[in-house]
C-alpha cells in the first residue's frame, strides 16, 4: 500500500483549496453536500412518520407524540448525528456530480502535459452512480445485521469504516481513471492497487463521520483520488 502516495495527494489537494477556480467547486460541493444530506434526512424523517404515525403508544406510559418533538428544536443536533450514516450515500452521490470538474482542474495545475480527458457520456455515468450507490445501501443495510452480533458490536466503527472506505474508494477511483484509460483499463489499476485504494477511501470515510467537517469530505476526496490515479500511472496518462 502506498501510504506516502495518499498524504502527499492529500498535501497537494490541501494547497489547492487557495485556487479560485478549485475553490468555486468546493464552496458549491459544500451547499449541495448540505442540500443533499437534509434531502436525505427529512425523508428519513418522512420513513419514520409513514412507519409509525406521528404519535405511538409506550407501555406505562401511553401515547407520545415523539416525531413531532423529534423535528421540534432538537432537529439541528439529530441531523448532524444522523450525518455521520447519511454522509456516505450522501458523499457516493455527489462525487458524480463533481468529480469530472474538480479533476480537470487538479490536471489543469498539476498535470498541464496531459491530453483532454474523454468525457463519460451522460447516460453512463447515471448509470454507474445509480450501480454505486444501490451497492453502498446495499452493503450497509447487511452491515447493520453485523453491528448487532454482540461478538462484533464493539468493532461496529471499524467495519463500518472499512466497508464503506473500500467502497467508497472504488467508487472514487474508477470514476477518476475512467476518464483516461475507460472503464476496463480502470478496473484493471483497481485491481492492481486495490490496497491503496481501499486505504485511501478508508481514510476518507472516518472524516465522514465528524460532523460539518464531513461536507467537504466529498469534494476534497474527489481531488485527492485524482491525484492518487496520477500517482499509480506515472501521471502519464
Amino acid at each position: 500500500m502506498a501510504i506516502g502516495l495518499i498524504f502527499s495527494s492529500f498535501s497537494r489537494t490541501l494547497g489547492q483549496v487557495g485556487d479560485r477556480r478549485f475553490r468555486k467547486v468546493l464552496f458549491l460541493g459544500i451547499g449541495l453536500t448540505f442540500a443533499l444530506l437534509v434531502t436525505v434526512y427529512a425523508a428519513f424523517l418522512w420513513f419514520l412518520q409513514w412507519s409509525v404515525g406521528d404519535s405511538t403508544a409506550l407501555p406505562l406510559i401511553g401515547e407520545v407524540t415523539w416525531l413531532n418533538d423529534l423535528v421540534g428544536w432538537s432537529s439541528f443536533f439529530l441531523m448532524m448525528i444522523l450525518s455521520v450514516f447519511l454522509m456516505v450515500p450522501v458523499a457516493s452521490a455527489i462525487t458524480s456530480m463533481f468529480l469530472d470538474e474538480v479533476a480537470q482542474a487538479v490536471e489543469d495545475r498539476h498535470y498541464p502535459h496531459l491530453p483532454a480527458a474523454t468525457k463519460v457520456p451522460l447516460g453512463e455515468a447515471i448509470k454507474d452512480t445509480i450501480n454505486f450507490l444501490g451497492l453502498l445501501i446495499g452493503a450497509n443495510i447487511v452491515a447493520l445485521f453485523l453491528y448487532l452480533i454482540p461478538v462484533l458490536t464493539p468493532f461496529s466503527l471499524f467495519i463500518f469504516w472499512g466497508l464503506n472506505g473500500f467502497l467508497l474508494g472504488m467508487e472514487y477511483f474508477t470514476l477518476a481513471a475512467i476518464r483516461r484509460v475507460g472503464r476496463q483499463g480502470a478496473k484493471d489499476l483497481r485491481r492492481q492497487h486495490r490496497g491503496t485504494i481501499w486505504l485511501a477511501g478508508t481514510l476518507m470515510a472516518m472524516p465522514l463521520s465528524l460532523p460539518l467537517v464531513n461536507l467537504v469530505i466529498p469534494i476534497l476526496g474527489a481531488a485527492t483520488f485524482t491525484h492518487i490515479y496520477h500517482g499509480v500511472t506515472g501521471g502519464r496518462r
